[in-house]
């Protein structure tokens, strides 16, 4: 580049940097005013004559264009558990109410500052926003608005005060499949002034449902107060708060046997029926079934399918085998049933029971992993004891305990005539070997306790090993059909040789 015109391009590059400068100035004090008004557009031409050369130098640079954004209200939005609209909104409401000291139980609706729209210029009543136009509480959705809302609350009645709280409840019509949502709002921080404020709340599920379809019964949210886009008058906060409201009833667990009475030695066959109710597959499922008393899970038997197709199961089984887990890694799909057949055996123990079984499921919606739960549900089946008999036999020895371990050797002899009181008041007597034996004993825990009065020169023989047996009584369990023995140990009161 030939030196002469390096001084020439540099008063080029002063002369255009001081035009854009005031170009720039121009656009800010002439059309900041009318900003939100009109579309701005800001364009600069530009010439230049070189006085050495006589060449003249013009351009038009690119023109700037900016198009206001409308000011839009926000607004909440009931959905369905799956994120999307509902097929129907009629009878669907949805109010604001006081609270009680806790926050936690709503009292009496929550009075709102009454709105219009259109808006009547100096009549007192503030514009309304749509879809609730007269600010109305209760609000009822419309399929028009697709299950949109809206309420404002006015920082002059201590609405937006910090710390103020409220209950967001929304109501199905009856006969309705949805659930009722209850949601607390509570005000958080706001910093006052007229169009200009900001007030952030935090919104908390009080009914354990989640809040959004991403799942979560809390978060928190900022609301910047909206003034009405042209007027700028309206000194109102808009509560926008989208959630969902979820079915009464997403999954069903249905659970049967194959017979209605059984005695032990029996094989019952059980059936546990998951339904999907829901437009979504539902993912992850896990059923826990508790076995009655006396039932014991054959492991071999477990089966499932899906509409006639084969699906793996995942079987844990508690340490006291009582508590059996089934986990489905195969989705059950829409309008599908997953069902899982598995057998036990029936112990001669069940007959203290009362063959009562229950059971609970659990999945994820594939749509938006909310957790979808049923039960517990129940079968009752009935016992026979069959060959056994419910009672039992209780048998037992009082005799001389001449080694105090409490247990009867060769050389220790029985004691004749010694009398022990049972806790239902029968009256036994020893024979001449000191043996007793009851027949008839109902099951269950049962105390005997024996009658010193009736064995003069006799007491009872201190126990080494077992300190419980240092007692007068005795406590023993009698099982359904079962013999159990309870022993007294004695020893004289005087010296006897050994």
């Amino acid at each position: 580049m030939p030196n002469r015109l390096i001084p020439k391009l540099n008063w080029l590059r002063r002369r255009w940097t001081k035009f854009l400068a005031i170009a720039l100035l121009t656009f800010i004090l002439i059309q900041n005013p009318i900003v939100a008004l009109a579309q701005l557009v800001n364009q600069a031409n530009y010439s230049y004559s070189d006085p050495a050369s006589g060449h003249t130098f013009s351009g038009v640079s690119s023109a700037l264009s900016t198009q206001p954004t409308a000011l839009v209200d926000p607004l909440g939005q009931i959905l369905g558990c799956n994120g999307t609209q509902l097929a129907n909104y009629a009878g669907f409401s949805v109010a604001l109410y006081e609270t009680e000291a806790s926050g936690t139980t709503p009292t009496g609706l929550l009075p709102l500052t009454r709105t219009e729209f259109p808006d009547t210029p100096g009549n007192g009543i503030p514009g309304g926003k749509a879809p609730n136009i007269e600010n109305s509480n209760p609000f009822f959705l419309t399929n028009s608005d697709q299950g949109r809302y809206n309420f404002l609350f006015d920082p002059d009645q201590g609405q937006t005060a910090v710390g103020s709280q409220s209950i967001l409840v929304v109501t199905p019509p009856a006969g309705s499949d949805y659930l009722e949502r209850r949601i607390q709002i509570e005000i958080l921080g706001s910093t006052g002034g007229i169009n200009s404020s900001i007030v952030s709340y935090r919104a908390t599920a009080l009914d354990g449902q989640p809040i959004s379809i991403v799942g979560g019964t809390q978060i928190s949210d900022t609301v910047v107060e909206v003034p009405d886009a042209e007027v700028g008058s309206l000194n109102l906060f808009s509560l926008a708060l989208n959630t969902v409201i979820c079915e009464n009833r997403q999954i069903q667990l249905v659970k049967s046997g194959d017979r209605a009475a059984s005695q032990p030695g029996d094989t019952a066959v059980y059936r546990l029926a998951v339904r999907n109710l829901v437009d979504a597959d539902i993912n992850t499922v896990v059923v826990t079934d508790t076995l009655p008393f006396g039932f014991r899970f054959l492991e071999e038997s477990v089966r499932a399918h899906i509409d006639g197709t084969p699906v793996a199961l995942t079987t844990q089984v508690s340490s006291d085998g009582m508590t059996v887990t089934f986990s489905s890694a195969a989705p059950i799909p829409v309008g599908q049933t997953l069902n899982i057949l598995y057998a036990t055996l029936i112990t001669p123990d069940a007959v203290r029971g009362s063959a009562r079984n229950s059971a609970a499921v659990s999945g994820i919606r594939a749509d938006n992993g909310l957790t979808v739960q049923d039960g517990p549900v129940s079968h009752l089946m009935r016992l026979d004891p069959g060959i056994l008999n419910d009672c039992g036999t209780l048998i037992g020895r009082v005799f001389v305990d001449r080694n105090y371990d409490g247990e009867q050797q060769n050389g220790e002899p029985g004691v004749p005539n010694a009398v022990i009181f049972l806790d239902d008041g029968n009256r036994i007597v020893t024979d001449d070997e000191g043996l007793y034996s009851v027949a008839n004993m109902l099951p269950g825990y049962r105390t005997g306790a024996l009658d010193l009065s009736s064995l003069p020169g006799y007491t009872l023989a201190p126990n080494l090993y077992f300190r419980e047996r240092n007692s007068q009584s005795r406590l023993v369990h009698i099982a359904p059909g079962a013999m159990v023995r309870m022993n007294f140990a004695v020893t004289p009161t005087f010296q006897e040789g050994i």
